[in-house]
């Protein structure tokens, strides 16, 4: 498992870099969001090929593993592409902080270790040699599907408001957005628990919990809500902090009268 592991680490060291310099010379660091999202279906495909695990189990979490990982890359990639080049709000505050490329190629880095991290559920269920499945890990599979699906339609939803010329200015409230202001980082969470679970039927399957812990961190105290919301109240001013007021600010809730 080791090597296997250590195979996949280099794959992302170079596959970061390539974005880095990609990134510098087209000036928009929001590729590294793309490089991040696509490098599961890199690194869940390499772990499945080369591993002595039961087939059905790793290709079913590959399976899934790669359809998160294309489908919200494609969708950010085109985000990047229809504002380019402007960049995305986040990368234009770390760079009034850290002047020229160097921190930046830090930083892309860091991001290939995090993606390793995040492999994780997929190398040890590849190493899993259990003939069945439990039922543990068939409920991670279909909380993954469910989780798949409600990202996908939180993220239609916005991008649909977006387009509408009549919600310039406005704040989204469609849909799964009435319930939740972030119903995507929600359900990215929830991805990520349904991957630890289906890890957990594994032999050190607990090691995965790394996952969902670690993407709770980002989307509620780092990247994620805190920056996200401190644009659209600069943006969006008082619309904003009244749905603030009203709508739950991460899992799905009625609303506040």
């Amino acid at each position: 498992m080791i090597p296997l592991l250590l195979i996949g680490l280099a794959s992302a060291v170079i596959y970061f870099a390539a974005t880095w310099a990609i990134s510098v010379r087209i000036k928009n660091y929001g590729l590294l969001d793309v490089a991040w999202s696509y490098g599961v279906a890199i690194l869940a495909p390499l772990y499945a090929l080369f591993s002595p695990g039961e087939p059905v189990r790793k290709w079913l979490l590959t399976g899934l593993g790669v359809a998160w990982s294309l489908r919200l890359g494609t969708y950010i990639l085109l985000r990047v592409l229809r504002h380019h080049p402007q960049e995305d709000v986040r990368y234009e505050t770390l760079r009034a902080r850290w002047p020229g490329a160097g921190m930046f190629l830090v930083f892309f880095e860091l991001q290939a270790v995090l993606v390793v991290i995040f492999s994780l559920p997929f190398l040890l269920v590849a190493f899993n040699p259990a003939p069945r499945l439990s039922a543990l890990e068939i409920g991670g599979l279909i909380l993954a599907v469910v989780a798949l699906a409600g990202e996908a339609l939180a993220d239609r939803q916005m991008h649909a408001f977006k387009r509408d010329p009549a919600s310039k200015g406005q704040v989204c409230q469609r849909g799964l957005w009435r319930y939740s202001r972030h119903p995507n980082y929600f359900f990215e969470a929830l991805i990520w628990w349904a991957f630890f679970l289906v890890a957990l039927g594994s032999p050190q399957g607990w090691i995965a919990l790394a996952c969902p812990l670690l993407m709770l961190q980002f989307l509620l105290k780092v990247t994620g809500i805190p920056l996200t919301e401190e644009h659209a109240v600069r943006s969006k001013g008082a619309a904003y902090r009244e749905y603030q007021r009203t709508t739950s600010a991460f899992i799905p809730w009625f609303r506040k009268s």
